[in-house]
């Protein structure tokens, strides 16, 4: 089973004022299409992402792993159509449609109606309408309305890919949404919990509404690392990408750098990505000395491509010999420039074992790190 999720991004969005489209403009440090990708491209339920866009905006949402961009209709039911059929044949059994001025969705309301699809071939979220609704014309009340079994509709709108594609491939005309397509092809809707948070940007005043709620949304990542190398024949070693003359070498399937390898581990970790050897495998020849720089860069990269920021990094270094401390200034600037931060963002300490296990008796060389990673 593999799900995929549609964003539909193709509309101009007038009515949210400002000298952009609505989903290219800020909110609260990013813009709102971004927030909404992350939203789904962040969701371990979603296997990829199609996102349907303007063709005049087409350059404006750079290339990333998983999401795919489509050119989008002059109705939001022709941008979904297109996104279907940029799916189709390529294994989806499940797709969630969901608005890009929606930002603020939650991963639990995802998961509610990816739950949903195991007993129904649709299902979407709502809120139950619990105000009093009144009829009204030229400004005066004229009648009331019952609000029972009305409610709100929102979006991510989820189907069973084939189901939905078959009846936007057969409605011809306007729909409020994908749901009033399903239903008039005859499917059953189920309707889960939505979310107040799930507000639609629709009016400038919006904007600060969802800049309030994704202020308390910021993801903190902490991973941790550990490496060891032993001792060899050499006359320096590499640690924390600088070279220290020593009276031997590190031994290892690359250059055996313990500070590197750690951070990298880390940073990893924090991405929950694996390790080192989930991307580099020993028992592949290319990476056979190569400079573990690589793979630092590698890391960080990764950190950076997922919306993330490194926080700080900070590696201990545990061996007798050789003596760190004339050496750790230019390991964080090394790490830094690396890693892509700032210097101050870098901590390099050293220490001792006191004489005890194999670093003690100075057999080899023993490195742990953490790093901290920031998505606001």
């Amino acid at each position: 089973m593999s799900c995929a999720a549609i964003i539909v991004a193709a509309g101009r969005g007038t009515r949210a004022g400002g000298p952009l489209p609505k989903q290219w403009q800020a909110l609260a440090g990013r813009r709102v299409i971004d927030w909404t990708v992350d939203a789904f491209a962040h969701h371990p339920g979603i296997a990829r992402i199609m996102l349907v866009v303007h063709p005049a905006d087409r350059g404006l949402f750079p290339p990333r792993k998983a999401v795919s961009t489509v050119d989008g209709g002059a109705t939001r039911a022709d941008s979904v159509r297109a996104g279907l059929q940029a799916l189709a044949g390529a294994g989806v059994t499940r797709v969630l449609i969901h608005d890009v001025a929606r930002p603020c969705v939650a991963p639990e309301t995802i998961r509610a109606v990816l739950a949903a699809l195991d007993d129904h071939a649709g299902a979407a979220p709502a809120l139950p309408v619990t105000d009093a609704l009144w009829r009204g014309a030229a400004g005066v009340v004229t009648g009331t309305q019952p609000r029972e079994g009305l409610f709100r509709a929102q979006t991510p709108q989820g189907f069973h890919f084939d189901a939905i594609h078959a009846a936007h491939a057969a409605h011809d005309g306007a729909a409020d949404d994908d749901v009033a397509v399903a239903r008039a092809a005859g499917i059953d809707v189920a309707i889960v919990p939505g979310d107040e948070a799930n507000l639609k940007i629709t009016a400038p005043g919006d904007f600060a509404r969802a800049a309030r709620i994704l202020g308390g949304q910021m993801d903190i990542r902490t991973g941790n690392g550990f490496d060891v190398h032993r001792f060899g024949p050499g006359d320096d070693i590499t640690l924390c990408g600088v070279t220290v003359p020593h009276d031997r070498g590190l031994k290892g399937h690359s250059d055996a750098d313990v500070g590197l390898h750690a951070l990298t581990d880390a940073l990893y970790g924090a991405l929950a990505e694996g390790d080192i050897g989930t991307h580099f495998p020993p028992s592949d020849p290319q990476w056979k000395g190569a400079e573990s720089h690589v793979f630092l860069r590698h890391a960080a990269s990764l950190a950076r491509d997922t919306g993330f920021e490194i926080g700080n990094m900070d590696v201990t270094l545990i061996c007798e010999r050789p003596k760190i401390g004339p050496h750790a200034a230019a390991m964080r600037a090394r790490i830094a420039e690396i890693a892509g931060i700032d210097g101050g963002r870098v901590s390099v300490k050293a220490t001792t074992s006191e004489g005890l296990g194999f670093t003690g008796r100075g057999e080899g060389i023993a490195a742990q790190a953490t790093v901290t990673l920031v998505r606001p």
